[in-house]
């Protein structure tokens, strides 16, 4: 199906690999395009619980292939802005799956690299990973990453590194809330298991509902209107069937119907 990914499926877990390890999984127009196709294929499947985000080869990302950049740079503002929207689209639609994300960052994360770091929902690095937003040594900006990123590590943290496009290693993306883990290289894959092992655990409704609920309330000062939307939140959930089978499980020492 694909060109640029291959799609691992196992049980109700899917990882989609970025595979162009020969440029470092950089990716292009079609990159962006199947990526897209893919998120979107694997949030609608019901049979997929986790998606985890990897790479081939010895980088997570280097981000925007330079040639494709370099192609961009002669064409004219309509086609680099349509160019903008397919990967500021491919951004969004990762951040915003119904399902949990994982990024699993064996090695450097470089530019768009890093924005798909920030756009998952959970990020687990190698002490071996690097990250950088590396865009003003081109001359550009991170604009399409910058939601999430900002979102991770905060508009301070922004101004140093969206600037100075310093190195960030594993453990300082770790202090940031780049990433959640920095672990050593042979213990990445068992830390990303681990943490699909707890996702699984809960309700898929209700996890989609709690990525929607932090999107409502983050940076929202704590007024009338949000403690309103809160409890009307709440009150929907309760009454659906993933709810009042979860509950009863608990109290009957049964498993609900989603581990079945």
């Amino acid at each position: 199906m694909y060109q640029s990914l291959e799609i691992e499926r196992n049980g109700r877990v899917a990882t989609v690999w970025m595979n162009r390890p020969d440029v470092h999984n950089a990716f292009d127009e079609t990159l962006i395009a199947e990526l897209t196709a893919a998120c979107e294929a694997l949030d609608a499947d019901a049979s997929v619980r986790v998606v985890v985000l990897a790479g081939r080869g010895k980088s997570f990302s280097a981000g925007a292939d330079l040639n494709w950049m370099k192609r961009a740079a002669q064409n004219g503002v309509e086609d680099n802005l349509r160019d903008a929207r397919a990967l500021a689209r491919m951004l969004r639609v990762l951040a915003e799956m119904k399902k949990p994300t994982i990024a699993r960052v064996q090695g450097a994360a470089l530019g768009g690299g890093t924005g798909l770091t920030a756009a998952c929902d959970i990020a687990v690095a190698s002490t071996k990973a690097v990250f950088a937003t590396s865009e003003v040594k081109f001359g550009i900006i991170p604009s399409a990453i910058s939601p999430y990123v900002v979102r991770a590590i905060g508009a301070r943290q922004s101004y140093r590194y969206f600037q100075s496009a310093e190195r960030i290693s594993a453990e300082r993306a770790c202090e940031l809330g780049l990433v959640h883990e920095a672990v050593e290289p042979e213990q990445l894959d068992a830390k990303v298991q681990e943490i699909v092992e707890a996702l699984i655990q809960g309700g898929p409704l209700s996890q989609a509902a709690a990525k929607d609920l932090i999107r409502a309330v983050d940076n929202k000062p704590i007024n009338d209107a949000v403690v309103e939307d809160t409890a009307q939140r709440i009150a929907h959930l309760r009454a659906t069937p993933e709810a009042q089978d979860g509950l009863s499980a608990f109290l009957d020492k049964r498993q609900p119907a989603w581990l079945a």
